[in-house]
């Protein structure tokens, strides 16, 4: 068994992932348009190009995701995505780039559990949390 998040963007999937690509080092393994599919007649004609599915892959984990339609779109909450690396200077890279455009719900600092620890929203409007335990 594998479990994989499933992202939906309002229209940014691709920018999302090449942004997520270059941040976090993994990479796209398919962006897949809604133009040429059997749901090709079932988007706005400005909606070919717009991602219908995708996948990312960060190490063992496949991060997957879609543009909705308006009428699909529902913008996350009540789960974050949680990276966490070994060294603090990595932890502040990547919150800093990921709240570059986006709203930092939780400055990066040191807490009672972390060496580093923030959390954000990114500007494609994904929730993320990012640490470095202590002792790692």
């Amino acid at each position: 068994m594998q479990l994989s998040p499933y992202l939906s963007f309002n229209g940014q999937c691709e920018a999302a992932f090449k942004f997520y690509e270059q941040v976090l080092g993994g990479k796209i393994s398919s962006l897949l348009p809604y133009e040429g599919s059997p749901m090709a007649d079932e988007v706005p004609g400005d909606w070919g190009k717009k991602v219908m599915h995708g996948e990312f892959q960060l190490g063992d984990l496949t991060i997957m995701g879609s543009d909705c339609l308006s009428d699909w779109f529902e913008k996350a909450q009540g789960t974050s995505l949680s990276v966490s690396v070994a060294e603090p200077g990595e932890a502040d890279r990547i919150f800093d780039a990921l709240a570059e455009g986006g709203e930092a719900k939780m400055p990066m600092q040191e807490t009672f559990w972390a060496t580093r620890f923030g959390v954000v929203t990114d500007k494609f409007g994904i929730p993320w949390m990012i640490g470095c335990d202590k002792g790692k």
